[in-house]
């Protein structure tokens, strides 16, 4: 999430982990008392919980899973007991809460009163009965991966980590693959990041959005009408590679989100 993307504890390098202790300061961008705060077990399931009371699980890769990480390394090296909680968050405590924006949600979690991660996501697809996701005129994820080609076009969009991401996600919701599918839109969309990355200094050497994507459905091996689950999961994995965690406005998440939307919330 921003604010920053949670960092992850040190485990090699310098004062070897086991001699010192993960504290606040070397996984979040905190200031102050918190900063220099030893994490421990009882902060990370407090935060745990929060994120499973109002996102339902808790997050992946997220501020959560960062401080469990950190305090899992604490416990076994001794530096805090497994029932320690820090002062600053039995002063404080942590929250999760969540805006609805025009078109976007923002979850925003925070630890002792300061922002640990915000995650910006498309605004929530909610379900009508019966779903038009079973209809033959139901919106597929290849079609809604061709409607982000279009919407970027103009602006020639170059494919970045977060669109990879996306593509790769949105392409294992269609196939039910578990994998990326060699010479599949996902390998295509990976191999124009690293590219990108790697070797055009410039936008007008960097392979386009629009190239990858304009026959997405030509290259799927199997299609599927974009569901609520599908939308959430393309957004995440989109949202958790950008720096900023927030999603890219009119690209792979926002299309699949508009797919399920037309296919989930049509009368």
């Amino acid at each position: 999430m921003s604010q920053g993307q949670p960092r992850r504890p040190r485990e090699g390098g310098g004062v070897p982990v086991q001699d010192r202790p993960v504290r606040y300061g070397d996984v979040f961008d905190v200031s102050g008392e918190l900063a220099g705060e030893r994490v421990a077990p009882r902060d990370a399931a407090l935060l745990q919980s929060a994120e499973q009371t109002v996102l339902g699980e808790t997050q992946r890769g997220g501020p959560a899973a960062a401080m469990q990480s950190a305090a899992g390394i604490n416990a076994r090296a001794g530096h805090v007991g497994r029932g320690q909680v820090t002062g600053p968050v039995a002063d404080a405590g942590v929250a999760v809460t969540e805006t609805e924006l025009p078109g976007r949600r923002v979850v925003t979690e925070s630890v002792a009163g300061q922002v640990v991660g915000r995650l910006v996501t498309p605004a929530p697809v909610f379900l009508t009965e019966p779903s038009g996701a079973l209809d033959k005129d139901a919106v597929t994820i290849g079609r809604a991966l061709e409607a982000a080609a279009a919407a970027t076009a103009a602006a020639g969009k170059p494919v970045d980590q977060s669109d990879a991401a996306a593509v790769v996600a949105a392409e294992m919701r269609a196939t039910g693959s578990g994998v990326t599918v060699p010479g599949g839109v996902g390998s295509a969309a990976q191999a124009a990041a690293d590219h990108n990355a790697a070797h055009a200094a410039r936008d007008e050497d960097k392979i386009k959005l629009r190239d990858v994507l304009t026959d997405a459905r030509e290259r799927l091996l199997a299609d599927k009408a974009a569901t609520k689950l599908d939308a959430e999961g393309v957004a995440l994995a989109e949202a958790r590679n950008k720096p900023d965690m927030a999603i890219t406005p009119d690209g792979v998440a926002d299309a699949v989100t508009a797919a399920a939307r037309l296919n989930q919330e049509r009368p």
